[in-house]
């Protein structure tokens, strides 16, 4: 960065004015996109065959990892209200819109319609602030508030704050007493009883996962519930009398569900581990954990290997893949702390190859080889479960996608070190398969920001570490490299400016959208949330561009 900013000076250039000028658009395009607020319901849905397909993506999707709906009655009741002359209930439309914008998100590789799925947002957002909160406590309820937590984590609507709305969460399902298993309540139904562990076990899960994401300390304790996981039954056996639950090696609708669940003790320990003040973090602690998850982890793989060859339902091919992604996610995050200044000492070794063997992991999970993408294989499951999951990284401002954009700039790190390290006489010789990464990574964040990201930071810092390892390749001096680095900046700022000018201007045509007058008049509401380093901090007036590496991070990385 120092580089740039000399070359900057020598050039008398425009580069620091084009970049002011993409944060100005990407403002314009946040604040064109971002509904008023409160926002009542009273937007009206696709047409039916778009409905259609927003709700198959969600359920082909993130109803396979996190169990919120019954699905037989959801779909009936989705039906229904396409019968001419319905007056559909207002708390299932506010549901169902939040299940459509998380469905907007794998609609196209555009993400076209994001728009729409911010005013769902906003809509039930507005809806579940309503001052009449015990009239609102049932079962229907919470399905809504986690739909919620998981809608503004996909479409970027204040999603790092979940951790904050997930401890509201809690505390409302404990109110409800979901977290006493139904077998010490009054008597109830059989659908009954699943339905509240099917939930308490989702508000487990995001619980657990805001705080790895957030960095603070889990929300909840092993003897705060005793509720037990839900049982192994089909959605449609719990409309049936006296149902038999299937053998633990027959593939049902929570069998995902169930083997997740078997790791949430780990995972607490971790989180605990990582994010409790009391922590010592220790590296013997670190390995402990290691050990102990690894032994879990291959125990949730078996049972679902086993459940994969039985029974005559298919395989969650989605769910599967994203719970390896998140089991790799958090036991990388056991090892990320100590690849600091040490990072490379003999010590940590074993940490270092965890992470980058992980993060290797994670980038060949969300980002499609060009051979899968454009193949028609055999399994079209399969092949649609990975595109489904290359949508959400790229679309969906969340999770994944922040998980796949930090696993890059580790693997990028590798190669640097590589750099650095080599002493020998003969040619230079780097990992193929990482510098494949640093090639795609540029390609992926490039289309992040055709599928409606606004900070360019992402697609920036690779284009000049790619540049800068191509450059210490070839044995550059400084004054040839920082030319190629600056050259680098100017060509990726053309393409960023030519993307957000567009974006602006299809938002300011749109009938639902007032034009705007100038980017540099906007205040964006929303704040900066796109990337895990704040935009706010895309600070021009300072004289160092140091701002890009050096600023602390508004998230934490890990």
């Amino acid at each position: 960065m120092e580089m740039i900013e000399q070359q900057d000076r020598t050039e008398s250039s425009k580069l620091m004015e084009g970049l002011e000028r993409c944060k100005s658009l990407g403002r314009m395009v946040k604040r064109q996109r971002t509904p008023q607020w409160p926002t009542l319901a009273v937007s009206h849905l696709p047409s039916k065959d778009i409905s259609d397909t927003l709700v198959s993506c969600y359920l082909r999707t993130i109803e396979t990892v996190y169990r919120v709906l019954h699905v037989p009655t959801f779909r009936r009741d989705y039906e229904a209200i396409w019968t001419p002359g319905s007056k559909p209930d207002t708390s299932f439309m506010i549901q169902l819109k939040l299940v459509l914008a998380i469905g907007a998100t794998l609609y196209d590789e555009k993400f076209s319609m994001r728009s729409k799925a911010l005013q769902w947002v906003y809509e039930a957002q507005t809806w579940v602030a309503e001052p009449e909160f015990k009239a609102q406590l049932s079962l229907q309820y919470l399905q809504t508030r986690i739909l919620l937590l998981l809608a503004r984590e996909t479409t970027s609507v204040g999603e790092d704050f979940t951790w904050i709305s997930a401890g509201a969460l809690v505390r409302a399902a404990v109110y409800m007493g979901l977290h006493r298993d139904p077998v010490h309540l009054p008597k109830r139904t059989l659908f009954g009883a699943e339905m509240r562990r099917r939930l308490w076990n989702t508000i487990l899960e995001l619980s657990l996962h805001s705080s790895l994401v957030s960095g603070g300390p889990p929300l909840m304790s092993l003897d705060m519930f005793d509720s037990e996981p839900p049982r192994n039954f089909d959605d449609e056996q719990l409309l049936t009398e006296n149902p038999v639950s299937k053998p633990e090696d027959e593939f049902s609708h929570t069998t995902i569900a169930r083997a997740f669940r078997r790791t949430w003790e780990i995972r607490l320990r971790i989180a605990e581990y990582l994010n409790d003040l009391a922590s010592h973090g220790t590296y013997d602690e670190a390995l402990q954990l290691d050990h102990d998850f690894r032994a879990l982890y291959k125990e949730l793989s078996r049972t679902i290997q086993r459940a994969n060859f039985k029974g005559e339902r298919s395989p969650a091919y989605f769910a599967i893949n994203y719970v390896d992604f998140a089991m790799r996610r958090w036991l990388m995050s056991v090892h990320v702390p100590f690849l600091g200044p040490t990072f490379y000492a003999t010590t940590y070794a074993f940490s270092h190859k965890v992470v980058i063997d992980a993060s290797l992991k994670l980038w060949k999970t969300t980002n499609l080889g060009e051979a899968l993408a454009t193949s028609q294989a055999e399994d079209g499951e399969i092949t649609q479960a990975r595109r489904d999951l290359t949508r959400l990284a790229t679309s969906g401002n969340g999770y994944l996608r922040t998980c796949t954009f930090q696993a890059s700039f580790l693997l990028a790190g590798e190669l640097l070190n590589q750099l650095r390290e080599d002493e020998g006489l003969g040619p230079l010789t780097l990992r193929p398969d990482l510098l494949a990464v640093l090639n795609e990574s540029k390609d992926w964040s490039l289309k992040c920001l055709e599928a409606g990201e606004t900070n360019v930071k992402g697609y920036l810092l690779n284009c000049l570490l790619a540049s800068y390892v191509e450059g210490l390749t070839q044995g550059l001096d400084k004054p040839e490299l920082s030319e190629l680095l600056f050259k680098t900046a100017e060509e990726a700022e053309v393409k960023c400016l030519t993307i957000l000018e567009l974006a602006a201007l299809q938002n300011q045509t749109r009938p639902d959208n007032p034009t705007l007058s100038s980017p540099d008049s906007l205040a964006d509401p929303m704040g900066e949330w796109d990337y895990m380093i704040s935009d706010d901090q895309f600070n021009f007036t300072n004289d160092s561009m140091n701002w890009l590496f050096n600023d602390e991070p508004s998230l934490p990385i890990f």
